[in-house]
């Protein structure tokens, strides 16, 4: 890495998101879903494997353990979870939203947010695990890997069964082409439903594997993608280009 890119290290902020459409789900499928994401993460890296109900300080933040699962506690979440205006009767069809942490510090930290159970078209289902920060946390540098967010992302797939999912960083995400695409999104890991289609032949150093009889991931790179990379980013405009050609992306 240059003098010039060693910004990105700092700047480059990453996250794994699974997306899905109406699915209208009660809060006890919400809750086993749940459960099920909490316990194929926890293998992932002991950074994930502990994770707490939503407090209102950071001091609290460890004292309510929700691992391992418990159906009922989790339930309960997101029935807590409905969507409202202020004085006005719950909007049903927007579902439920939670949002798990793992007791972590500023920087140091990740963020499981969960919207379920939702059946409007205007709002998708969704999982986000936002991640801690490169040169900030002690965590991150391993957390950030390959091997660990192609692990999140398949326990999302496994867990959340959505249409597609992806981990990137939010600066490639954002960046001008990128920014004016419409989803899903190509990034690091990526992983696509088998009802969007077969995933074609990719270029290398791409690798594509199966998830059980669900879908597809694909692994852009074995290395960090990062937008300060060219190559990395030229990859991921390929592979964004053999994807559409397949149908897995709509052109826009």
């Amino acid at each position: 890495m240059t003098a010039t890119d060693e910004p990105w290290k700092y700047l480059e902020t990453y996250y794994a998101g699974a997306y899905w459409g109406v699915r209208r789900e009660e809060p006890e499928d919400c809750a086993r879903r749940t459960a099920r994401l909490l316990e194929l993460l926890a293998p992932c890296d002991p950074f994930l494997a502990q994770w707490y109900k939503p407090t209102r300080s950071l001091k609290d933040a460890r004292k309510f353990p929700l691992m391992p699962p418990d159906l009922p506690t989790l339930a309960e979440q997101f029935r807590r979870g409905v969507n409202r205006e202020r004085g006005k009767p719950v909007i049903e069809q927007l579902g439920f939203s939670v949002t798990f942490g793992n007791g972590g510090g500023a920087y140091d930290s990740a963020d499981l947010s969960i919207s379920c159970g939702c059946y409007s078209e205007a709002v998708p289902n969704s999982c986000v695990l936002d991640l801690p920060t490169l040169g900030r946390s002690p965590n991150a540098e391993r957390v950030i890997s390959a091997p660990v967010l192609t692990h999140a992302v398949r326990s999302m797939a496994l867990a959340m069964d959505p249409d597609w999912a992806v981990a990137m960083s939010h600066a490639f995400r954002d960046r001008g082409e990128e920014k004016d695409q419409a989803p899903p999104w190509v990034g690091w890991v990526t992983y696509f439903s088998k009802q969007r289609g077969t995933v074609p032949p990719l270029p290398a150093p791409v690798r594509i594997e199966p998830v059980e009889d669900k879908g597809t991931l694909i692994v852009l790179t074995p290395e960090r993608f990062t937008v300060a990379n060219p190559e990395h980013v030229a990859l991921a405009r390929r592979v964004r280009e053999l994807l559409t050609r397949a149908g897995l992306i709509s052109h826009r």
